[in-house]
């Protein structure tokens, strides 16, 4: 009878932890996966290559207007700057050596903040008589044509298509496209990142650049830079493509990344004013005149000869 017993007792428990097994199924049919690094808002992962314009050749699209001095005769671009009180000009505040505001302070740095500053210097004997805005890459082209800004002080490729919907000074600064990789990574240049994401900022000649080279990586468009480094850090892209003293500027930030490969593009910069002020160009390129002879090695010197050792000012090319 005790063996009854405890033959059923023994069924019971076996049918109880089958019935506690099968109660528990249900939980095993939600898959349990991993959670995924949250993207920068506006990230783009299949972005195409920059709208141009006409898609003519222009020519020489450095050649700017020559200057006519520092005048700023009675119903000019620059009297009426003069009269607002302050010059209004576009800068990032993103690109650590460029455009960056300082944390310490909380004010706007770099070495185009300086740029924008010697022309408020020229215009009201006072540096600090700039408003400065800061845009977005994507911006800088509307906010030129809208009128928001006097000039674009913002590392700016002088292209034939920008030319076409705005106009440049002479260029002010040289600089080329490269990579910026994680050390011990493997890749040398961008030819070893064939299929491989790499990011660079929307409607910027380095995003159309990624889409053409061949092998074709997998291009990573971003509204700002400082995005770009994130998605690098964080493993999300192989590597970040733009200009090579954008990169230096973000290398020298984290020592766990590096700059490599040859440069594979010529970016000159220019400042970027409405195509309406060719007065405002002849001035501006009036003060970078008088810049390149005084004060473009202090400038230079300041933000980026540590960095990637000396240089002298481009010389200008007019029309």
């Amino acid at each position: 009878m005790k063996r009854c017993v405890r033959i059923v007792l023994a069924t019971l428990l076996v049918g109880f932890v089958a019935s506690c097994d099968a109660a528990g199924e249900p939980r095993s049919l939600v898959p349990v996966v991993p959670a995924e690094r949250p993207m920068p808002a506006g990230v783009d992962l299949s972005p195409e290559a920059p709208e141009g314009g006409s898609g003519e050749d222009c020519g020489d699209p450095t050649a700017s207007l020559a200057p006519k001095g520092l005048a700023t005769p009675a119903g000019s671009t620059m009297a009426e700057i003069k009269e607002r009180g302050r010059l209004i000009a576009g800068v990032d505040q993103n690109t650590y050596l460029f455009g960056f505001r300082d944390p310490s302070t909380g004010e706007l740095e770099g070495f185009d903040i300086d740029i924008a500053r010697e022309v408020a210097e020229a215009l009201f004997g006072d540096p600090n008589k700039v408003q400065f805005k800061t845009v977005s890459v994507q911006d800088r082209i509307t906010a030129l044509e809208d009128g928001s800004v006097d000039i674009m002080a913002y590392a700016m490729t002088i292209t034939c298509e920008r030319s076409e919907q705005v106009e440049f000074s002479s260029v002010y600064f040289e600089a080329g496209q490269r990579v910026l990789v994680r050390k011990g990574s493997g890749y040398s240049s961008l030819s070893d990142l064939g299929g491989k994401k790499v990011c660079a900022p929307k409607e910027s000649t380095s995003l159309a650049n990624l889409v053409s080279a061949d092998p074709k990586p997998v291009p990573v468009a971003v509204n700002d830079l400082a995005d770009c480094l994130l998605l690098l850090q964080q493993r999300q892209v192989e590597a970040v493509s733009t200009d090579d003293t954008v990169l230096a500027g973000m290398a020298s930030q984290d020592p766990s990344i590096e700059v490599v490969g040859e440069t594979f593009s010529s970016e000159p910069y220019g400042i970027g004013i409405p195509k309406d002020n060719k007065d405002m160009v002849r001035y501006v390129n009036a003060v970078l005149e008088k810049v390149r002879a005084e004060s473009w090695q202090d400038i230079y010197g300041r933000w980026f000869e540590p960095v990637l050792g000396s240089a002298t000012p481009p010389s200008p090319t007019y029309r």
